[in-house]
């Protein structure tokens, strides 16, 4: 059963130095014509493949709240339309500090929206601008205040560590400052450089000073602390909450369960198969507009592709991988399935083996792909 349904909206009002997502300015884009599109492909895509409930929705992007009042009621209206879910579902937008007005809070709230995630990345007003970002600290304190008096009470925010001239007592501030906002749940994640991006062209002329591989690795240790000092339960490498808070719609994608992907350049898992679509909006909309499925690339996942997946997705959860659960997925034992393997991560104090779950080690979360390497054969 497909449990959860992602939906990209590619445009944003400003591009960011570290982004490689598929995005393009809003200004000049064809965005009504677009949204008529994507609503289309989630009625062929229902009608082709239905299920009953979903649990969670997420609106992703590009910057989703970009979008003029009259454009999120249409997005929102088609949603209601075509997709099925409830208000126990988990209903996400992304945000960034200062696009929500209270009139865009309100038509989110009206339409069943109860999760916002805020991309703030830093407190420090001087990396925002080195980062490309538009939003100031001051916004965020804004946003959140703006949101949770609409009614919001489930807020995310994502914070980036590792950026270009950040210090460690920089890190430190911008936790302490984000604490203060009260909210429930938070991602942390090092900057990846990727290719096509600012910040890679920057890196190839040696223009990019970023903190190196041990301050990293500081900074995601005192991530760690200082959440669990703060009562926020690590439930994934990059993840933390308040009980009962865990994001449904990520652990989707970690319980390796099947989703569906809407939107120019949005990836699903659906009954066994991968799918990817065209990421520019040209060739998405000229697919949709001929009744066409928007697809590039359909890969059916084998079982051998499966195990591997249910391992390195699995063990990033906190809880780890389930052994029962896997048993009954596979019909195999996980433990003599990978024996060699997970004796050697076992030695190398990577991972642990307790009661009926396979989990990284705190030394293993530090070293997380190395270890998800092992289970690719």
């Amino acid at each position: 059963m497909i449990k959860a349904a992602y939906i990209h909206i590619p445009f944003c009002e400003h591009i960011c130095h570290y982004c490689d997502f598929n995005k393009f300015y809003l200004q000049g884009q064809p965005v009504d014509e677009y949204l008529d599109l994507l609503g289309k492909e989630m009625e062929l895509t229902l009608h082709e493949t239905p299920t009953d409930h979903l649990q969670s929705i997420f609106i992703g992007g590009g910057t989703p709240t970009a979008l003029n009042e009259r454009q999120l009621e249409k997005l929102c209206s088609m949603i209601k339309e075509h997709l099925p879910y409830s208000e126990e579902s988990e209903f996400t937008f992304e945000a960034n500090p200062g696009d929500l007005s209270e009139e865009k809070l309100k038509i989110l709230y009206d339409a069943g929206v109860n999760r916002i995630s805020f991309g703030v990345q830093t407190f420090n007003d001087e990396l925002l601008k080195r980062i490309g970002r538009a939003h100031r600290a001051k916004d965020v304190f804004h946003s959140v205040e703006s949101a949770k008096r609409t009614g919001f009470e489930n807020i995310s925010i994502d914070l980036i560590y590792s950026l270009p001239g950040q210090t460690l007592e920089d890190f430190k501030e911008t936790l302490e400052t984000s604490f203060k906002l009260n909210i429930m749940h938070y991602s942390g994640y090092s900057l990846i450089i990727e290719p096509k991006t600012v910040f890679y062209n920057l890196m190839r002329k040696g223009q990019l000073p970023t903190p190196g591989e041990d301050i990293e690795a500081e900074m995601y240790q005192l991530l760690m602390e200082e959440m669990d000092k703060h009562g926020f339960r690590q439930y994934e490498i990059s993840n933390f909450s308040k009980p009962g808070y865990q994001s449904r719609h990520n652990l989707t994608y970690w319980n390796n369960e099947w989703y569906y992907g809407f939107g120019a350049g949005a990836h699903g898992y659906v009954n066994g198969n991968r799918i990817s679509n065209h990421g520019p909006l040209k060739k998405y909309m000229e697919a949709l507009s001929q009744g066409k499925m928007p697809i590039i690339e359909k890969h059916h996942v084998t079982v051998k592709e499966q195990i591997e997946e249910e391992m390195f997705l699995g063990l990033r959860k906190t809880d780890g991988v389930s052994i029962s659960r896997f048993i009954g997925k596979f019909a195999e034992n996980p433990l003599e399935l990978f024996n060699k393997e997970l004796r050697e991560l076992i030695d190398r104090e990577l991972i642990k083996v307790s009661d009926n779950f396979i989990q990284l080690t705190k030394k293993g979360r530090f070293l997380g792909n190395e270890v998800f390497q092992s289970f690719l054969k």
